[in-house]
């Protein structure tokens, strides 16, 4: 969108002969790049399959920060080398417009990236007004691991997507877990409901994966009577505390299942790299993951509202990134530590405040 003017472009592309499976679904993503540093506009692809190789749907497109404002085009695809060209049809729906405002149409050429479910793409607009390019970046949530599980059986499911949200239910009420993985032990058939944090719309799909379980779970065996305990001896009395002897310090880093602001793991203005500051708590936190072998934990990176969002979204998957890789290095196993990122849009204090650019760190079960 170029200054004053609001506009879109869709794109997607069709499972042609090159490509082992059908592209047709909901995909999630962004449009940028289009001469307005800091603007976006987040947007939703609803695409099926026509006649032969054709391709027909729709794109559903907001104003950043501004989702009243809307547009819904009909699109139309041809089958390319690459991937496919993609040219816009008539426009279905347009809310928050104006006399002064307008959406660019043109044709978009996409690649698509199967590991991870990723459509990419440069547009070419018509030149009307101020028309000219933009970028897009959109994914898909899709199931990459079995379908189907032993029942009690220690279970990865694995999906594509950016920034995945898991719930129990379709109303996204129960929160399950974060990130592309989940581990787990599954007794019956169950179904989870996935959505993208990656730059959601009024029209964000939520998409069920299902993974069935086979067999059953095996029983517990009962564990042996336990022997009759002796009487313990009574406590001894022990004298008054000196209170003039301060209580000891507490420790700076207790994991709990709430999520808990790492103290001092500050980072340097529009970087990951990691303030010396910030050193000690995470030494503390390697030492409580080695006391308790079992514990897994999520690390979430922040920024302040410093800068662009998208950018600010992908440097705090870069400073999760960073907290991970100093507890590898520190012994910790890779698969017993997550990450996430929120970007801007999860500030303790009000910007500008260093304290921002922080990592959070809670317990996953």
């Amino acid at each position: 969108m170029k200054r004053s003017f609001w506009y879109g472009i869709v794109g997607l592309l069709l499972a042609g002969p090159a490509h082992a499976q059908s592209l047709a679904g909901v995909w999630q993503g962004v449009e940028t790049d289009t001469g307005e540093p800091g603007t976006t506009w987040p947007a939703v692809l609803r695409i099926q399959k026509g006649k032969g190789t054709g391709l027909f749907g729709v794109l559903y497109q907001e104003v950043s920060g501004q989702p009243s404002t809307s547009v819904t085009f009909q699109v139309q695809g041809t089958p390319t080398a690459g991937g496919l060209r993609v040219e816009h049809g008539r426009k279905l729906n347009e809310t928050g417009g104006s006399a002064f405002t307008y959406w660019c149409d043109g044709a978009i050429t996409f690649t698509y990236d199967p590991a991870q479910e990723k459509l990419s793409g440069k547009a070419t607009y018509r030149p009307v007004g101020d028309c000219d390019v933009g970028s897009f970046t959109f994914y898909r949530v899709k199931l990459k691991s079995a379908a189907t599980v032993a029942a009690g059986a220690e279970t990865t499911i694995r999906v594509t997507g950016r920034n995945v949200l898991w719930y129990a239910d379709a109303e996204l009420k129960k929160p399950v877990t974060t990130g592309n993985t989940y581990r787990t032990k599954l007794s019956k058939t169950t179904t989870f409901y996935l959505a993208q944090g990656y730059y959601p719309t009024k029209q964000s799909p939520v998409v069920p994966i299902t993974i069935r379980v086979t067999g059953s779970a095996p029983t517990p065996k009962a564990a042996p009577p336990l022997a009759a305990l002796p009487t313990p001896e009574p406590s001894p009395v022990l004298p008054p505390l000196d209170t003039a002897r301060p209580a000891p310090a507490p420790a700076p880093v207790v994991v709990a299942p709430a999520p808990v602001v790492l103290p001092t793991v500050l980072f340097k203005l529009g970087t990951a790299e990691l303030l010396a500051d910030g050193i000690p708590a995470l030494n503390q936190l390697v030492a409580e993951l080695k006391a308790r072998p079992a514990l897994r934990v999520r690390i979430a990176g922040h920024t302040d509202k410093v800068g662009e969002p998208e950018k600010n979204q992908a440097l705090s998957e870069q400073r999760a990134e960073a907290v991970k890789v100093f507890l590898v290095k520190a012994g910790i196993a890779a698969d017993r530590i997550s990450t996430i990122g929120y970007g801007d849009t999860r500030p303790l204090y009000s910007s500008p405040d260093a304290r921002n650019r922080r990592v959070e760190v809670e317990e996953v079960k």
